[in-house]
């Protein structure tokens, strides 16, 4: 992401009302979260909004950071990056949003006028910049917190109707955009076989995604019984990780060729391998999950003898909202993967939970 520069320092006058400080959970490195009282967000420019948080999700890639997978976040950084809420303030250059109004952001901010915007690439806005990230002092606070300043407000939010729960609406912010986005990059179609790797939150929305997109069969692969029997809950075939012939299963319903589509939802060495494993050639593997390890689980000359085409890469989340909201108010049953719902000062045990797959936790939900 493109760096904006230094934050303005704002003074007492800017601070639009509300107290001096507010709970959010922080991270403190090596690997701890803590709910601590912060600095409350402040209008650093007339495009900006603060929203006051309804509900912010922890997401599987907040966990890349306590595992030290992923580094460079200061130590104090307001941690998460899945919010919604209301608008508590409006910078005085917004047209399309003002106090009151009920709003989910994307996980990263964004212009909706540049090269990237336009074409429905959100993701990679020149001035986008991912929130729950601050590094070297340059970045966005993110939303596990009681407010959020949300810069770029008219682009980045997207307006939600009063009456879709809260639970649901939260899922626009990334995990179903990220399903939903590695389905269309796998070109799942009438008639598809596709398999899901690893069924989290974005693995079930992926399943939800090949399904409302036509494909004649897609099976989900996990080790956790409660994500399978979620999975099937949303039109899968389950076959558990560890347990018989997989890629039997997967050519027994395609001639012995191998799926059409493999979504690999995980974001490891081992989840790319079977992912290749298990596609025909001539087929699509999309990636969803984040990958850290300096190569693939499979190289260049075993993709070029299988014809492979690879598609990667950050979900434009804001780009799909308009399309997908329809889709969640027509499959309610979505917000199903929020098995647990935590105050923020349970914050620190909800990481726990989700990260140990605990009491048969899917996804959870924080409520500031």
């Amino acid at each position: 992401m493109t760096s904006r520069g230094a934050p303005r320092m704002c003074s007492k006058r800017d601070r639009s009302g509300f107290d001096d400080a507010v709970r959010a959970l922080t991270f403190h490195p090596p690997a701890h979260v803590r709910l601590e009282t912060v600095s409350d967000p402040v209008l650093e420019s007339p495009g900006d909004a603060i929203v006051r948080v309804e509900r912010a999700g922890i997401c599987g890639s907040d966990l890349h950071v306590l595992h030290g997978r992923e580094t460079g976040l200061d130590p104090g950084s307001v941690m998460g990056h899945e919010f919604m809420g209301r608008v508590v303030a409006a910078g005085s250059g917004l047209t399309l949003f003002s106090e009151g109004d009920r709003v989910v952001s994307a996980f990263t901010s964004c212009c909706g006028r540049c090269f990237y915007c336009v074409r429905g690439l959100s993701a990679r806005c020149v001035e986008g910049r991912l929130f729950g990230w601050v590094q070297d002092g340059v970045g966005l606070q993110g939303g596990q917190a009681e407010l959020v300043r949300v810069p770029m407000a008219d682009a980045t939010l997207f307006r939600l109707p009063e009456d879709l729960p809260s639970d649901a609406a939260l899922l626009l912010a990334d995990v179903l955009p990220t399903g939903w986005n590695c389905a269309r990059l796998a070109e799942v179609h009438p008639g598809s076989v596709a398999v899901v790797v690893g069924c989290g939150p974005v693995g079930l929305m992926a399943v939800a995604a090949a399904t409302e997109l036509g494909a004649q069969c897609v099976f989900a692969i996990d080790s956790v019984p409660e994500r399978l029997a979620a999975a099937v809950r949303l039109g899968a075939v389950p076959l558990e990780l560890e347990t018989g012939d997989i890629g039997a299963a997967v050519r027994h319903v395609t001639e012995g060729r191998g799926a059409d589509a493999v979504l690999e939802a995980v974001g490891s060495p081992a989840a790319a391998r079977l992912a290749f494993d298990l596609v025909r050639p001539g087929g699509t593997v999309s990636i969803a999950g984040v990958h850290h390890e300096p190569h693939f689980g499979f190289s260049p000359g075993e993709a070029y003898d299988r014809n492979l085409t690879l598609r990667i890469g950050r979900c434009p989340a804001r780009s799909l909202m308009p399309e997908l909201l329809p889709v969640l108010e027509r499959r309610p049953e979505l917000a199903s993967v929020v098995t647990h719902r935590r105050s923020l000062a349970e914050g620190v045990e909800a990481y726990r939970t989700f990260d140990h797959k605990e009491d048969g936790c899917i996804k959870v939900v924080l409520e500031p």
